[in-house]
């Protein structure tokens, strides 16, 4: 597994899926990887995810999938309104195109990162504050937080994994941020204990205009909750504590029994996300010896539910690239993207249909949702050919050039 380096040094900036994924494959096809985090420590909680085709055959292909393991419920999820009659049927992953695994965030994280070899250098604490480069090589500055000490290295690559609001991008790539928000607010959190009266493996959503609660459930471990609504004004759903914001987009009626034990769960919880919903779109996602992976370069959001797969099938494939191409990097990052962008466009596209089923925009929406779900529980699939399954072409592809 640990190779043999035959190639440069490669900076990876963010301990996430996407950028441990990346120095995996890189130190397999012969680089030295460095990979450096802000946190102080490699994080241990995470959410729920679905790992859809090309994330499992690029997991598959790393050699961490059985590791990664499978959550999907058994039990079939149901739609409930506020006072918790069962409406009809939800959305069930396992009818999903594709069967997507069910996992933790952290399960993927943990698998990718036991699969690093121990010579792979790691640095907590640690950002870049400058990027300059040349033909030859990236020089960059690097500011260790806990220490307050800065030192400038060279690298034959840098790798930005450092998320949606990515620093490297700003670094690399100039001032604008590239982000195109939805204008949708998320707060998601995973419990340490099922919820009184539901089920541990029982899925349940609240969907109505504008706004939706969802329980996401696992087979072996307490379940997620999704808090998804529209707003007119994200800079003020920050401008206070979450469950205060996320319990005015559900007002001004009454909660009722269901909503309000969500509610109480994801106060309670010792952690939790709480964030704007963006896309993050750039006419290219390299330049020079810099390039973007996973959120930093394309974030399709998790109404797309190909955050994760996208952030390991794209770190997978770059080292696939310069494998491919081990004297011309530019080359390699050309080919790269070339490859990936047509995948990662069409999950973008389909983010916005997803929201759909997600998150109803107004009453219309709400109707055309109830519709696409009785033709998903009827069996037509062809219904998702533009939403959750519309780059099963692009997943072959992509499958194929990764080979």
């Amino acid at each position: 597994m640990a190779g043999t380096v035959r190639h440069g040094r490669a900076l990876v900036v963010g301990l996430g899926i996407a950028g441990i994924a990346t120095a995996l494959r890189l130190r397999q096809v012969g680089w030295e990887p460095v990979l450096v985090e802000r946190a102080a420590a490699r994080r241990s909680s995470g959410y729920f995810i679905m790992l859809f085709g090309a994330g499992v055959a690029s997991a598959r292909r790393l050699g961490v999938l059985d590791a990664i393991g499978d959550r999907t419920p058994q039990p079939a999820p149901y739609e409930v309104n506020r006072s918790g009659r069962r409406r009809s049927p939800g959305v069930s992953p396992a009818g999903l195109p594709g069967k997507p695994r069910v996992v933790l965030r952290g399960d993927i994280e943990q698998a990718l990162f036991s699969a690093l070899p121990d010579d792979v250098e790691i640095r907590y604490s640690t950002v870049p504050a400058r990027i300059t480069q040349n033909d030859s090589a990236a020089e960059v500055t690097l500011h260790d937080t806990a220490s307050n000490t800065i030192v400038t290295e060279r690298f034959a690559l840098v790798v930005g994994a450092d998320g949606m609001r990515s620093t490297v991008r700003k670094l690399a790539f100039g001032p604008e941020d590239y982000l195109h928000p939805l204008n949708y607010m998320i707060g998601a959190t995973v419990l340490d204990k099922p919820i009184q009266g539901i089920d541990q493996d029982q899925g349940l959503t609240l969907a109505e205009p504008g706004r939706s609660a969802w329980i996401f459930p696992f087979s072996d471990h307490a379940p997620g909750l999704l808090f998804s609504y529209r707003t007119d004004n994200i800079d003020a759903e920050f401008t206070r504590p979450p469950i205060e914001s996320v319990r005015a987009a559900f007002g001004p009626q009454p909660p009722g029994p269901v909503l309000e034990k969500l509610l109480t769960a994801f106060e309670q919880a010792p952690n939790h996300l709480f964030d704007s919903v963006n896309q993050v779109k750039m006419p290219r996602w390299h330049r020079g010896r810099v390039v973007l992976v996973g959120g930093a370069a394309w974030c399709v959001t998790l109404y797309a539910g190909m955050g994760a797969s996208s952030g390991i099938a794209g770190g997978e494939l770059l080292g696939t690239m310069l494998q491919r191409h081990p004297t011309d990097v530019p080359g390699a990052l050309r080919a790269w993207e070339a490859q990936l962008r047509p995948f990662i466009h069409t999950e973008q596209d389909s983010a916005l249909t997803t929201r759909r089923l997600f998150t109803p925009h107004d009453r219309k929406e709400q109707i055309m949702r109830t519709l696409m779900l009785r033709l998903m529980r009827a069996g037509i699939g062809q219904v998702m050919g533009k939403t959750m399954n519309g780059a099963a072409m692009n997943n072959k592809q992509l499958d194929v050039a990764a080979v």
